[in-house]
C-alpha cells in the first residue's frame, strides 16, 4: 500500500511539472535557511556545554552600583582564586585563566606567535580538555612546561614528537613541552593555542595580590553536595572584606557571586546586577526568523495544493466511489507532500554545503554539515518527514473532505471556500516578509546612525603595533628612528590602541569630590607625549602631556570634558586629581572621544602620563608618501630593534569598522532572510495568479469579446491580490514597531524609529508584489478569446 502511495504522488508529481517544481522550490528554500540558522543556533547553544563537570562548574562574577545602576562583571583580582578556594570547603577545585597574551614561541628556525593563556593546574580537572599525548596530571608541577594544541604543535614540529622538546618564548625563558591537546572544538569560548603555568605568570612578574584590580577570570568547581545559593550567600562579601581592611580611600560596596559557566555565552550581559540576556537574545530572534521561513514555505505548499482543489475533485470523488475511505486519501495526500519535502530538503542540503563557507564569514563561526554521519541523516529524515507533514495536513484533509457525488457532477466550488483561506495564508506571508523588511531597515539606519557619529579623533592614516618583545625597551629608539625617517609625522605610546578599552576604575577625585563621587568610574588611557596631536584629540583648553619637554609630566593627566564635570572642576587647568594611589596635575582638557563601542554613551576619562603602563604605539602616517613605502619604512625600524618578532600592525579606521561586525551581521542576515522570504512569498503568489487565470480562462475570454481592455483584466486578476498585500502592511507594521523598539533599546545612542521606514517596506512589498502578478496578468489578458472560447 505504501509503495502504491509513493508511486501515485511520483506520478502526480510528473502530471502537475511547473506546480511541483514551484512548490519543491519553495521548500528548499525555506529548508535552506532553516538549516543554515539550526547549525548557527545549535553552535551557540551548545557552546561549553561539554564538559563533563559542567553542572558544578561556575566562573566568579562581581557585581556592584555605578553611578546609580547595578552591572554584574566576570573579570575578579588574580589573589581571588586560591584564597577562596581555601576559605570554603564547598570548593573541590579552581584554576584562574587569562589568554590576552601572545607569545612568540621559537624552536629552531621556525618563529609563530601565539595566543596562550595562564591556567592553574586545577584548570585540567575543571574543564574536558582531551590529551592527544603527555601526562596532564602532572604537567605544571614544574613553571617551565606548556602544553600545545594538536595543530600548533604541528605547525612548530610538523611530525615531530613534541613531548620534552624544549621551545623558547619571548626570546627569554626555554620552556619544555609536556602534554598536547586535540584541538579546541567549534562550540568553545576558549581560543588558546598553548597553556602556560599560573606559576610562570608569577616568574615574569605578571601577578600581582591587589584586590582591587579585577583583571582575570576565576573558575571553581564546586563539591557535588555544595548548595550554590547558600555558597553564593557566604562568598558574596569576600572581596568586599578584604579590600575595605585598613584605612582605605574607597570602600568597596560590591559583591560577588557564583555564575553557571555553561550559562556565561548566552547570558552575557550584566545589566541589572545578573546575567539574564545577552547573546540568548539573539539566538531567540534567529529562531523566530528560521520558523517564520519554514512557515512561509510551508503555507506556500498549503496554498499551491489547495489552489488545485477544482482539479482534483473528481479524482477524490472517483477515488472514494471505488471504495477509497477519507484516512487513505489522507495518506495519500500526505505522501505526496511527503515526497516532495524528501526532494526539497535534498537540494537544501546542496545549497546548505555551498553556501556555508559564505555563512561561516558573516557569523564569524566554523560551522560544519557532517553529511556522513548517520545522526545527520536521522535528523534530516526526520525534519523532511517533520515539514511534510506540517505542510501537507491542512490540504490532505481538505482534499479528502470532498462530496463525491458533487464532485462527479462538476457542483463543487472549491475555488470561493478555498480562497478565503489561501487568502488568510497569503497575508501571513507578506506580513513576515514585511516585518523581515522593516527589521532590515532599521538595523540598517542603526549602523549608519552610529557609523556617522563623531569619535572624537583623527583615524586618518593612524596606525597601531602592540609593543611585544624588545619594543618597550627600545621604546626610545624607535621612536626617535622613525621621526628622522619621514616615514610618519608623529607618535606616542599609550595604554591601548584607541579603539579597546583595556582599563577602568572608581577613585579619581578632586577637592571638590563628595563621597559618592568616589563611585564614578572613568575610562584609563595613558600617554607619553603628542598624543593630542598623534591620535588627533581635540584640545579645548591647556596643553598636552610631553614627558621629553616636561619631565614632570610623568604624573600629568589631561581629563575629557565629561571627566571635568565628574570632577566639578571650574577651572581645571593646574588643579590637582587623586586616584590609583598618586596625586597628578591636570595640564589640559580634551573633548570626549568613542574607546569602547560605539553605540554606547561615552564614560568619562583620565590620560595619565607615561607612569602608568603602556601596551600600544601609535604613529601617524607620512600623507606625502605612498602607504606601503611608507610601512616598509617603519618595519625596517622594528625589525631592528624587534628582530625576533614579525612585524604587526592595524589601521585604526579598520579596526574601528570591526566594531559594527556583530550589529551589520545581524543586519546582513536579515536582508538575506527577508530575501528569501519575499521570493517565496512571490513564488507562490506567481503560481496562484497562474492558477486563478487559468480556471477564469473562459471568464477571460468573455470579458475581452465584450470589449474589456487588457488593463482591465490586469486589474481584475490583481486587485484581490494587491488589497491582500496592503493588509499585510498594517498588521506588520505594528509588529515590527514593537519588535525594533526592543531591539533598540540595548544601544544607549540610538534611532528612533520613523514613519516612512514603515512606507518604504510596504511601497517596497507592493511594487514587487505587482512586477509578480502583472507578468502572469497581462500574459493571461493576451490570450487569444476564439482559442479559449473554441470547445463552445
Amino acid at each position: 500500500m505504501i509503495k502504491n502511495y509513493f508511486k501515485t504522488a511520483w506520478r502526480n508529481l510528473l502530471k502537475n511539472k511547473a506546480f511541483s517544481i514551484i512548490n519543491i522550490i519553495g521548500l528548499a528554500i525555506g529548508m535552506t535557511g532553516a538549516l543554515l540558522i539550526a547549525l548557527w543556533l545549535q553552535n551557540m547553544l551548545t557552546m561549553d556545554r561539554y564538559h563533563e563537570k559542567g553542572d558544578r562548574l561556575y566562573i566568579i562574577s562581581n557585581r556592584d552600583t555605578d553611578q546609580g545602576k547595578l552591572w554584574a562583571w566576570v573579570s575578579t583580582p588574580k589573589i581571588l582564586g586560591p584564597s577562596i578556594s581555601t576559605d570554603f570547603p564547598e570548593i573541590e577545585n579552581y584554576s584562574r585563566y587569562d589568554d590576552y597574551n601572545f607569545f612568540l614561541t621559537t624552536f629552531k628556525e621556525q618563529k609563530i606567535i601565539s595566543r596562550t593563556a595562564f591556567v592553574d593546574s586545577g584548570f585540567f580537572q575543571l574543564f574536558t580538555m582531551p590529551v592527544l599525548k603527555g601526562d596532564i596530571n602532572q604537567v605544571f608541577d614544574d613553571p617551565y612546561s606548556i602544553v600545545l594544541t594538536e595543530s600548533y604543535a604541528k605547525s612548530l614540529f610538523g611530525d615531530e614528537d613534541p613531548i620534552g622538546k624544549i621551545i623558547r618564548i619571548d626570546s627569554v625563558d626555554q620552556v619544555a613541552v609536556k602534554a598536547v591537546l586535540k584541538d579546541l572544538p567549534a562550540n568553545t569560548q576558549f581560543k588558546f593555542q598553548s597553556l602556560l603555568p599560573w606559576s610562570y605568570a608569577r616568574k615574569i612578574g605578571y601577578v600581582d595580590d591587589n584586590w582591587s584590580n579585577n583583571s582575570i577570570f576565576t573558575f571553581i568547581l564546586l563539591k557535588k553536595d555544595a548548595m550554590l545559593e547558600a555558597f553564593n550567600q557566604k562568598i558574596k562579601k569576600y572581596i568586599s572584606d578584604h579590600v575595605n581592611t585598613g584605612d582605605n580611600y574607597i570602600k568597596n560596596t560590591g559583591e560577588i557571586f557564583a555564575f553557571p559557566f555553561r550559562d556565561m555565552y548566552l547570558y552575557n550581559k550584566g545589566e541589572g546586577g545578573n546575567y539574564t540576556s545577552g547573546r540568548i537574545d539573539l539566538v531567540r530572534l534567529f529562531s523566530y526568523i528560521g520558523f517564520f521561513i519554514l512557515a512561509v514555505a510551508c503555507i506556500n505548499f498549503m496554498n499551491l495544493s489547495t489552489a488545485k482543489s477544482e482539479k482534483r475533485a473528481k479524482e477524490v470523488g472517483v477515488r472514494k466511489v471505488v471504495g477509497a475511505n477519507k484516512k487513505s486519501l489522507i495518506f495519500q495526500f500526505l505522501t505526496e507532500s511527503i515526497l516532495i519535502s524528501l526532494v526539497s530538503v535534498i537540494i537544501a542540503l546542496f545549497i546548505v554545503q555551498l553556501s556555508l563557507s559564505s555563512f561561516n564569514e558573516l557569523v564569524e563561526k566554523n560551522l560544519s554539515l557532517s553529511v556522513f554521519e548517520p545522526q545527520t541523516w536521522a535528523f534530516v529524515l526526520l525534519f523532511a518527514l517533520l515539514i511534510g507533514i506540517l505542510s501537507g495536513i491542512y490540504p490532505a484533509f481538505f482534499l479528502s473532505s470532498f462530496n463525491p457525488i458533487k464532485t462527479l457532477k462538476g457542483k463543487i466550488n472549491a475555488t470561493r471556500k478555498g480562497f478565503s483561506v489561501r487568502s488568510i495564508l497569503v497575508v501571513i506571508q507578506f506580513s513576515i516578509a514585511i516585518i523581515l523588511i522593516i527589521s532590515t531597515l532599521i538595523v540598517y539606519q542603526q549602523i549608519q546612525h552610529t557609523k556617522n557619529r563623531s569619535r572624537g579623533y583623527d583615524d586618518n592614516g593612524l596606525v597601531y603595533t602592540q609593543m611585544k618583545g624588545s619594543i618597550e625597551k627600545n621604546y626610545n629608539l624607535i621612536r626617535s628612528e622613525l621621526l628622522a625617517s619621514n616615514a610618519i609625522t608623529s607618535i606616542s605610546k599609550n595604554m591601548s590602541p584607541i579603539t579597546d578599552l583595556y582599563s577602568s576604575g572608581w577613585g579619581f577625585t578632586s577637592a571638590y569630590s563628595s563621597e559618592e563621587d568616589k563611585k564614578t568610574q572613568y575610562n584609563r588611557f595613558s600617554t607619553d607625549a603628542d598624543g593630542i596631536k598623534n591620535l588627533g584629540l581635540i584640545l579645548v583648553e591647556g596643553r598636552d602631556i610631553d614627558v621629553y619637554t616636561y619631565p614632570t609630566d610623568s604624573l600629568a593627566v589631561l581629563l575629557t570634558e565629561s571627566a571635568v564635570k565628574k570632577l566639578h572642576l571650574e577651572n581645571p587647568i593646574g588643579e590637582t586629581i587623586d586616584g590609583d594611589g598618586e596625586k597628578r596635575k591636570v595640564v589640559g582638557v580634551v573633548k570626549d572621544f568613542i574607546i569602547n563601542s560605539p553605540y554606547s554613551n561615552i564614560d568619562p576619562m583620565v590620560i595619565m602620563g607615561p607612569k602608568s603602563w603602556a601596551t600600544t604605539i601609535h604613529y601617524r602616517l607620512n600623507p606625502d608618501r605612498p602607504i606601503d613605502q611608507n610601512l616598509k619604512t617603519i618595519e625596517n625600524v622594528f625589525k631592528k630593534f624587534n628582530p625576533d618578532y614579525p612585524f604587526e600592525y592595524e589601521f585604526i579606521d579598520k579596526t574601528y569598522q570591526s566594531k559594527f561586525s556583530e550589529t551589520q551581521a545581524i543586519g546582513t542576515l536579515s536582508m538575506l532572510f527577508a530575501g528569501l522570504t519575499i521570493f517565496i512569498s512571490c513564488l507562490g503568489l506567481l503560481a496562484l495568479i497562474a492558477y486563478i487565470a487559468e480556471t477564469r480562462t473562459k471568464e477571460i475570454a468573455v470579458r475581452k469579446v465584450l470589449g474589456a481592455s487588457m488593463q482591465q483584466i490586469t486589474s481584475l486578476l490583481s486587485t484581490d491580490f494587491i488589497k491582500l498585500v496592503i493588509l499585510s502592511i498594517l498588521i506588520a507594521s505594528p509588529i515590527a514597531w514593537w519588535a525594533m523598539d526592543n531591539w533598540l533599546k540595548d544601544f544607549s545612542y540610538r534611532i528612533d524609529i520613523k514613519w516612512y521606514y514603515f512606507v518604504i517596506a510596504g511601497v517596497m512589498a507592493i511594487l514587487i508584489s505587482l512586477a509578480t502578478i502583472s507578468f502572469q496578468s497581462i500574459k493571461a489578458a493576451l490570450a487569444n478569446p476564439v482559442k479559449s472560447l473554441r470547445d463552445e
